[in-house]
């Protein structure tokens, strides 16, 4: 039986029989209100402090840094006071799995998105943004010790790397990043590119709206939900990104030559 790695490791050395491996740790995060269990997390420890945040503000339950009074971790579990203007009445008691954060919402109306369209000067260069693969693979060393972690980039119109996480659920790896970006106050990022190292999905750019990001790029392919979203709330959406060339689904008036 394989033992349960330390909540504060992000990968275990795996030994057993004609195997020796480390593998990315997948490990639950209970966030709790008031001492009450209101949803579980299924994250790669390590940055949880942002991962919270992240989530906290992507689930719209707080606006800005200053409405988290606290998070006190304990092991496994999170204690989150809250601002008392922004105490929420939490109803999702689901699991959020690390693939698929859509997956524990309760109802279809929960999945509308109240945020205002994307809007940003910023254009990069595609030379420049050919070379963000190369850039964030560069940065995940996660990923070159287990081959098991996803990444979220953000970056600027230069493709100067800003943060970077990473996460077995890709989801989470974004929520790391806008969390780490709510608390230095760079809310909205309309001058940041947001580079992940799969697909994009539905959530993600729900995410990138949320944070106001203008540009999402991913190595994978966009789903058809995703191509639609960006279209509505006016982010630029790129798949397939590569050095020698890649697709632009939406909104290529910010990509220069």
């Amino acid at each position: 039986m394989i033992p349960m790695p330390d909540p504060s490791t992000r990968t275990v050395t795996l030994h057993i029989p004609n195997i020796q491996d480390c593998v990315a740790v997948e490990a639950p995060l209970e966030l709790r209100f008031g001492g009450k269990p209101a949803v579980v997390l299924m994250r790669t420890p390590g940055h949880d402090d942002d991962l919270v945040c992240g989530f906290l503000f992507h689930e719209g339950i707080v606006q800005a840094d200053d409405d988290i009074v606290s998070l006190d971790f304990e092991g496994d579990r999170c204690e989150i006071v809250l601002d008392v203007r922004h105490r929420p009445q939490i109803e999702r008691g689901t699991f959020s799995n690390s693939s698929c954060g859509v997956c524990g919402k309760s109802s279809l109306e929960s999945l509308k998105i109240d945020a205002p369209r994307v809007v940003s000067p910023i254009r990069i260069q595609r030379d420049v943004l050919q070379t963000l693969p190369r850039r964030l693979m560069e940065a995940q060393a996660g990923f070159t010790e287990t081959g098991g972690l996803h990444a979220t980039g953000y970056f600027d119109s230069q493709g100067n790397l800003l943060v970077l996480r990473e996460d077995v659920g890709r989801h989470n790896a974004f929520d790391k990043c806008s969390g780490w970006a709510l608390e230095q106050e760079r809310l909205p990022l309309s001058e940041v590119v947001a580079m992940v190292s799969g697909r994009v999905s539905f959530e993600l750019v729900q995410k990138a709206i949320r944070s106001g990001i203008p540009i999402v790029a991913a190595i994978g392919a966009p789903t058809s939900l995703a191509v639609d979203l960006a279209q509505e709330f006016g982010i630029t959406l790129v798949g397939f990104l590569r050095e020698a060339g890649f697709n632009c689904y939406t909104h290529a008036e910010r990509l220069a030559d």
